[in-house]
């Protein structure tokens, strides 16, 4: 386990100045944000009592005004945004530095991502955003963490919507050992013979041809199906304790459909998270309690990455 940064001690250095530094901005993007509310709601009111009076039904200035009122509101919320960030960014880049990580809100998919995907481990998507990028050496293996946010629309015509498909996180290490196969860990039941039947045999992911390891593990062959392109190598990766540790992430995060790819000496995991280190605060009494949510949420990602990759055994070379 990699010790976690002391939140009392980042609070009583740099960071805890530069916290205090941050009030004007803090009350000026609230004060900014409380005027775009205030006359979003005055222009919503005289819109749907003129149009009240006008048409003489108050469905229609009633949907308008409501309208104007939820644009009112949005407005005001992304203009506190650039302040939350850069709060954000400074809280986040502290427990990096603690670390001897760096740390970036913004970011781009890479070479991670693109595996993912090369390996079915995120949906089909339209859209897409990315932020939250951590990289740097985890327990002397590169480390890089980042947020992905995907989304598909749904429905035509007026039926026509956005869903977001995967909310979550994609994360890599260097495994201490190169691997001469690929092994992938999908949840149970995904690739089956004509949809009902049972799990197949062999299947194409990734441009590859893996077939499917029986684990002896009651619990851990309820959730998931262990695919790879060596059954000897796949069972000396995969040993029973990884159950209670994958669980245990999907746990703390209220996560879901979590899965893991060895390949080519890195471990690649992703798993629905919803959206996390969201630690930047308008109100500078939540600084503390959101830095230390921070420092835990990370925490638990790298405990993840650093227990999978702990039981360095004998190489097959």
């Amino acid at each position: 386990m990699i010790e976690r940064p002391d939140a009392a001690a980042l609070m009583a250095g740099p960071l805890g100045q530069w916290l205090t530094a941050q009030n004007a901005d803090r009350d000026a993007a609230k004060a900014k944000a409380a005027a775009i509310t205030r006359t979003a709601l005055i222009a919503a009111v005289a819109v749907a009592f003129v149009l009240v009076l006008m048409t003489g039904r108050p469905g229609p200035g009633l949907q308008i005004g409501f309208f104007i009122g939820a644009g009112g509101f949005a407005w005001a919320e992304w203009s506190k945004r650039p302040v939350l960030n850069r709060l954000k960014g400074g809280i986040n880049g502290a427990i990096a530095k603690a670390l001897g990580l760096d740390y970036s809100v913004e970011c781009q998919p890479g070479k991670t991502f693109e595996r993912a995907k090369q390996f079915d481990m995120v949906p089909g998507y339209d859209d897409s955003t990315f932020h939250d990028l951590w990289w740097g050496l985890v327990a002397g293996q590169p480390f890089t963490l980042h947020e992905a946010r995907l989304t598909e629309q749904r429905g035509s015509g007026k039926n026509r919507h956005t869903v977001t498909v995967f909310e979550g996180q994609i994360l890599s290490i260097g495994f201490n050992r190169r691997f001469h196969s690929t092994t992938l860990i999908e949840p149970d039941g995904e690739r089956r013979k004509f949809l009902i039947g049972a799990e197949k045999e062999t299947v194409g992911i990734g441009g590859l041809d893996l077939g499917r390891v029986d684990i002896t593990h009651p619990g851990f062959e309820e959730r998931f199906t262990v695919w790879s392109s060596d059954q000897v190598e796949a069972r000396y990766i995969v040993h029973p304790e990884y159950v209670e540790r994958l669980l245990a992430v999907e746990k703390a995060f209220a996560g879901e459909d979590i899965r893991a790819l060895f390949h080519e000496g890195d471990l690649l995991i992703t798993v629905k998270t919803g959206n996390l280190f969201e630690s930047g605060s308008l109100d500078a009494r939540d600084d503390r309690a959101l830095l230390e949510r921070a420092i835990d949420q990370f925490g638990a990602l790298t405990d993840l990455a650093t227990t999978l990759n702990e039981r360095a055994r004998a190489s097959f070379s």
